[in-house]
């Protein structure tokens, strides 16, 4: 990874999964722009940035085109390329989460799928010209994507339409070398995965069906 840029979209605290990334890519010798939603996770994010030396971190909500156009403009007079993305962005309004798919609203599914999954995207299509050598795109999903895990509720046909999304992603961008994909771990104990009820019992779960009935290396 020596050499690489990479942009890291999602992170949210040290629990985050874009945060374990950042930690090994930076590790591996990448240099990493680092993305935060708002004012409330800059305080948060920041440290963590500095820890990594990031030599780019500005805001993004994934909803606002103006703060994309940005950073993209950032990167391009930062680095003149763009090798890799990890996009780990997830979110369903709480009433919709945490009820029955049968009864989310319009509004929250229309949400939950702009910021999950469309989102995915549009940073591709910002990425695009940017990946002159090819790239990597990456983005989180589960397994209640394919198979109905109980509670997971709203996030599952959203997790769906992302997975069918990557598929035609690294169809349409694979003649450039750019390769997209969607990584599924199991459960991880992660700020977004709290507002699912019962998550703890669903780690638990996991953790007794997985073969070494452990969800995470001693």
């Amino acid at each position: 990874m020596a050499g690489l840029k990479g942009l890291i979209v999602g992170m949210a605290n040290e629990h985050s999964l874009a945060w374990g990334c950042a930690k090994v890519l930076h590790e591996e010798g990448a240099e990493l722009a680092i993305t935060y939603q708002n004012e409330k996770t800059k305080s948060y994010v920041h440290p963590l940035a500095e820890a990594i030396s990031s030599p780019i971190f500005m805001p993004l909500d994934v909803t606002n085109e103006s703060q994309l156009d940005q950073l993209f403009l950032m990167i391009k007079s930062t680095w003149g390329r763009l090798d890799f993305i990890i996009h780990s962005i997830a979110f369903a309004p709480k009433a919709d989460l945490q009820g029955r798919v049968v009864d989310s609203s319009r509004d929250g599914f229309m949400m939950a799928m702009d910021i999950s999954c469309h989102s995915l995207i549009r940073l591709a299509k910002a990425a695009e010209s940017l990946m002159i050598n090819g790239g990597a795109i990456i983005t989180m999903s589960y397994y209640g994507a394919e198979k109905v895990v109980k509670n997971y509720n709203l996030m599952g046909p959203v997790k769906a339409a992302l997975e069918a999304s990557v598929r035609y992603l690294a169809m349409d961008l694979g003649s450039k070398n750019i390769r997209v994909n969607a990584l599924s771990p199991g459960p991880v104990k992660t700020h977004a995965a709290s507002g699912l009820t019962d998550f703890d019992t669903l780690m638990e779960k996991a953790a007794k069906e997985a073969p070494l009935h452990q969800l995470y290396p001693n």
